[in-house]
């Protein structure tokens, strides 16, 4: 009975947070959670796709994630639970609780990695072009694995030890003007450097890599807490200009990138360019303001994940800054280690594609949601649980999908996983 006490007590405190966080800066929060290094996979996902396929993937992967998104506002306004862990505890108990927290964990550590592993590779090669040095120079300050130690501690650690993510407002949109900048020279100064080769045959990470474009749900429901004079429908809102802009951003980056590279784009857009002409000063403008995107995008995908540790490991625990420092800590040292020994990029991309995204898409929202509304509001035979339970199906055959396509690329030695692109 106490820990039930207690269990109600800390829900409560979840539902009576008074919110400050304005509606724009949740946008920016929001939509920094959905963009980042997944902007610059797209331009290769779209050379195996052709512009069509890529087109109403990268729209179905947006109406989709709009869905969910609302699946969830719409079982946590039931029940009066902003945390995602709490929505599984109460659907499926504990089970349902860790696993909603595996896959936020999974999900954004493998966000988090792709971001730092950009500054390793792109940082050194920045500093490199600005000084002219040579490759060969041995330097501290030319080694990926320093410099992403160094990002870590003097930037990124100070942002996720923030009490509150709605703090994160001002980085954030400095983050997504970064990004503006990017797009707005992709878009304005292209111009074709190669001829077209046909249709690229090697489509095995291509989904994957879209729906971890739109992976935005383990930040919804904190950034709900925040939102000020919260309701669904003023959250709904934040979401949906957030997908929005994030898809027309998305599209025209992918575009602009595959026609100026057409089937030489790299996984990495960034590496095409700098094989291009590594010295030029836009561009390395451009890099250097993508290194400081991503990097401002990591404390926003930290706070759910140390949310999910708390909800894990201390359920029953009020705030505690000696245990919300150490998380981040602890996270942010086990993510550096994972990067430094990270072969490439893509491996990140496909794989905690194709299995955590999914989940925090497509199956838990609709699997939560036909738990937590009450039968008698809507039977099990109604319009909306039928659609949701065809959607939480649609999840698991994307899951075994994009899997398969990954499991056949590796055995039939074309070696995708494990090459540039």
């Amino acid at each position: 009975l106490l820990l039930l006490a207690k269990r109600h007590e800390l829900v409560y405190l979840y539902c009576q947070f008074e919110g400050k966080t304005s509606f724009g800066m949740s946008v920016f929060n929001l939509g920094n959670a959905i963009m980042g290094s997944g902007i610059l996979g797209l331009a290769y996902a779209m050379a195996n796709t052709g512009i069509i396929l890529f087109l109403f993937l990268l729209s179905a992967v947006a109406a989709l994630s709009s869905y969910s998104i609302h699946l969830l506002l719409k079982a946590s306004g039931v029940v009066g639970i902003r945390a995602y862990e709490q929505l599984g505890l109460r659907a499926f108990g504990t089970p349902g609780k860790m696993a909603a927290g595996i896959a936020i964990t999974l999900q954004n550590i493998g966000a988090m990695s792709s971001y730092l592993y950009i500054v390793k590779s792109e940082f050194p090669l920045v500093i490199q072009a600005f000084l002219k040095t040579d490759s060969a120079t041995d330097m501290w300050y030319l080694n990926g694995n320093y410099l992403v130690v160094l990002v870590s501690v003097t930037i990124i650690l100070p942002l996720a030890l923030m009490k509150q993510l709605g703090y994160l407002g001002y980085t954030s949109g400095f983050s997504l003007s970064c990004m503006v900048f990017f797009l707005s020279v992709v878009s304005l100064c292209w111009h074709p450097l190669f001829t077209a080769m046909g249709m690229a045959m090697e489509t095995a990470y291509t989904i994957p890599i879209l729906a971890f474009a739109f992976v935005c749900h383990p930040e919804v429901l904190p950034i709900y807490t925040e939102l000020r004079n919260p309701t669904q429908r003023r959250m709904q809102h934040v979401s949906n200009i957030s997908i929005l802009v994030m898809y027309t951003m998305y599209f025209l980056a992918a575009l602009f990138g595959y026609l100026t590279f057409y089937d030489n784009v790299e996984a990495e857009l960034l590496h095409t360019y700098s094989r291009i002409d590594p010295y030029d000063t836009l561009m390395l403008c451009v890099r250097l303001a993508v290194l400081t995107a991503v990097t401002l995008t990591v404390p926003i995908v930290l706070f759910p994940v140390r949310r999910a540790f708390q909800q894990m490991l201390f359920p029953n625990k009020t705030f505690n800054w000696l245990r919300h420092i150490a998380i981040a800590v602890t996270l942010l040292t086990f993510i550096n280690i994972l990067v430094i020994f990270a072969p490439n990029i893509l491996p990140i991309f496909g794989i905690i594609g194709a299995t955590s995204a999914p989940c925090l898409i497509f199956i838990f929202p609709a699997i939560f949601y036909i738990r937590i509304v009450p039968k008698d509001v809507e039977p099990m035979h109604s319009t909306p649980k039928i659609v949701a339970a065809c959607f939480a199906c649609l999840g698991f055959l994307f899951m075994i999908m994009s899997l398969s396509f990954i499991i056949i690329d590796w055995t039939t030695g074309s070696n995708n996983a494990g090459s540039g692109h």
